[in-house]
C-alpha cells in the first residue's frame, strides 16, 4: 500500500527527514509516535502528497507519486486518500452534510449519489440529527466524526490522520480510537496515524517510533 525509499526533506538548513525507508501493508493500522520535531507530520504530509520530498521514492496504492503533475496529484489525493486532522478543518459556513459532500463534488460525482452516501455515513456515525448543523453547533467529538465521514466519502483505500484525538476529551478519544479500528477492520482500509496519544497507538497493529528524522523502531502488536 505505502512504500518509501530514502525519503529526505529539509526546510532551509534543518533536515527534518533523513532517508526514510518504510513499508505499510494494505489493511494495516499503523501509528507513528515520537517527540515533537521528530518528523512525523512531515512524513505524513509527504505520503499524502500534500508536500514533496527532496529526495527518495514514494509509491502509494501502486502509484509512483514522485513525478506526477500537481493536477494528477490532486486527483489521486481526492480519489484515494482520506484525511483526518486534529482540528477537523471543517468549513464553518457549511453544514455537516455539505462538508462531507465537498470531496465528492470535487471528484465530479453526481450530486444525488454523493448526498445519499454522505447521509448514510453520517447516520452510521450517529449524526442523523446533526447533519444540517454547522460546525459551530457541534461538539468536538461530533466535528471529528463529521471529518471522518468526509474522509470516507470517496471510498479511499488509505486514511491519514494527524493527531486526530489531540483536541478531544477522554470519552471522545476512546470513541474515535474504536472508530478508526472499526474502519480498518470493516472496510479493509489502510490507516496511518501520527499521534502523541499512547492509548490510540495501542489499538493499532504496529507502532513506528521516529526520532530526529529517522525511524528508531517498528513494533508489531
Amino acid at each position: 500500500m505505502i512504500h518509501t525509499t530514502g525519503i529526505t526533506k529539509s526546510f532551509g538548513s534543518l533536515q527534518v527527514l533523513k532517508g526514510i525507508d518504510l513499508t505499510i501493508n494494505k489493511g494495516e493500522f499503523v501509528s507513528i509516535i515520537g517527540a515533537s520535531g521528530a518528523g512525523k507530520t512531515t512524513l505524513l504530509q509527504i505520503i499524502g502528497s500534500l508536500d514533496k520530498a527532496d529526495q527518495g521514492d514514494l509509491t502509494v496504492d501502486g502509484v509512483k507519486l514522485n513525478h506526477l503533475s500537481e493536477k494528477k496529484l490532486a486527483e489521486f489525493r481526492n480519489q484515494h486518500i482520506g484525511f483526518v486532522f486534529q482540528f477537523h478543518q471543517l468549513l464553518p459556513e457549511f453544514t455537516a452534510l455539505e462538508n462531507v459532500c465537498i470531496p465528492g463534488f470535487i471528484a465530479g460525482r453526481k450530486k444525488q449519489e454523493v448526498e445519499a452516501m454522505a447521509k448514510d455515513l453520517l447516520c452510521k456515525m450517529g449524526l442523523e440529527e446533526r447533519m444540517h448543523h454547522k460546525p459551530s453547533e457541534l461538539s468536538g467529538g461530533e466535528k471529528q466524526r463529521v471529518a471522518v465521514c468526509r474522509a470516507l466519502i470517496n471510498q479511499p483505500s488509505l486514511i491519514l490522520a494527524d493527531e486526530p484525538s489531540g483536541s478531544l476529551d477522554s470519552a471522545n478519544k476512546k470513541e474515535l480510537h474504536s472508530l478508526l479500528r472499526q474502519l480498518c477492520n470493516e472496510y479493509g482500509l489502510t490507516v496511518l496515524v501520527v499521534t502523541h496519544d499512547k492509548e490510540l497507538a495501542e489499538v493499532s497493529d504496529r507502532i513506528i517510533e521516529m526520532r530526529d528524522g529517522t525511524i528508531l523502531s517498528s513494533t508489531t502488536k
